[in-house]
């Protein structure tokens, strides 16, 4: 159970906090849209293997995954289609997955509650070097901090015991 609410959460943090969703809407209408102008720029060929929208659709597939399985296509402009599609559609894919995975694992970096201890713990580093008017503000900064994550925490408790209770 525990495994599975923590599975949950980690797609969600995906979904809200990375460009996944927008990046696989831009790829599938993309990969649609050259597909069509595949088809349509090989349907008059007599030696074309893409005879339909459903082989562009695949065509388009094994084109841009690198997998070397899709047939050549045979009009020139069927090969500049194709070959734009290809590295749209590489760089999108893969663009997709790498854009995704930085962006999961650096935003505990970007926290504002991250930063603020970043900038105490620099301070209190330099402690020597500060003067009484810093150390008041490290003080008070760092008093205004702790009340902040002790409210988020019963916050957080209260959250937790609510759904709890509703179950």
């Amino acid at each position: 159970m525990k495994r599975k609410s923590r599975f949950k959460r980690f797609v969600t943090d995906i979904i809200e906090h990375t460009p996944i969703i927008k990046m696989i809407v831009l790829t599938i209408v993309l990969w649609m849209t050259f597909s069509a102008a595949l088809y349509i720029a090989e349907r008059d060929i007599q030696e074309a293997t893409i005879h339909s929208y459903g082989e562009a659709l695949y065509w388009g597939i094994a084109a841009f995954s690198t997998a070397g399985i899709a047939d050549t296509p045979r009009s020139g402009i069927s090969q500049i289609i194709g070959g734009i599609w290809i590295i749209l559609g590489s760089v999108l894919f893969f663009g997709t997955i790498v854009a995704t995975v930085t962006t999961y694992f650096m935003r505990p970096l970007q926290r504002p509650a991250k930063r603020i201890i970043d900038t105490i713990e620099y301070n209190l580093e330099q402690m020597d070097d500060l003067s009484i008017e810093e150390l008041h503000l490290l003080k008070k900064t760092t008093d205004t901090l702790i009340v902040h994550m002790e409210q988020q925490k019963k916050r957080h408790l209260a959250e937790g015991t609510t759904k709890n209770t509703r179950k």
